[in-house]
């Protein structure tokens, strides 16, 4: 089980300092997980700019320019936060017996670390 998902907020908690133009200390929320680069998209973190070649539409207008968009960050550089305190938390995995129809079933359950609170 996956310690950060997509729809997670999570803070960044290493890098420059905001007072220096970096995004330590940022919160937002993640866009997207590339598991397989072990990177996150996080919204309002990480932002580049693109140089984008001018073009034109077939109406004419002009396209291109300076673009700035989210580039992704690596999953050990943000940290997922704690729903009660809203600070950076580790995350912690039991299991949990749910009953539904009369069925049991045992479900592995996230958790954060510093409150105890499901995630």
């Amino acid at each position: 089980m996956a310690k950060i998902k997509k729809g997670d907020l999570v803070q960044v908690i290493s890098g420059a300092k905001q007072e220096r133009g970096g995004d330590r200390g940022k919160q937002g929320k993640v866009l997207e997980v590339f598991v397989e680069r072990n990177r996150v998209l996080v919204e309002g973190v990480n932002y580049v700019t693109k140089h984008v070649r001018q073009g034109q539409t077939q109406r004419g207008t002009r396209t291109g320019g300076l673009e700035t968009f989210e580039a992704p960050i690596h999953i050990s550089n943000v940290a997922l936060v704690d729903p009660e305190t809203k600070k950076p938390t580790r995350v912690g995995h039991r299991n949990e017996q749910v009953t539904k129809d009369g069925v049991s079933k045992t479900v592995r359950v996230r958790y954060a670390k510093k409150s105890g609170k499901d995630l």
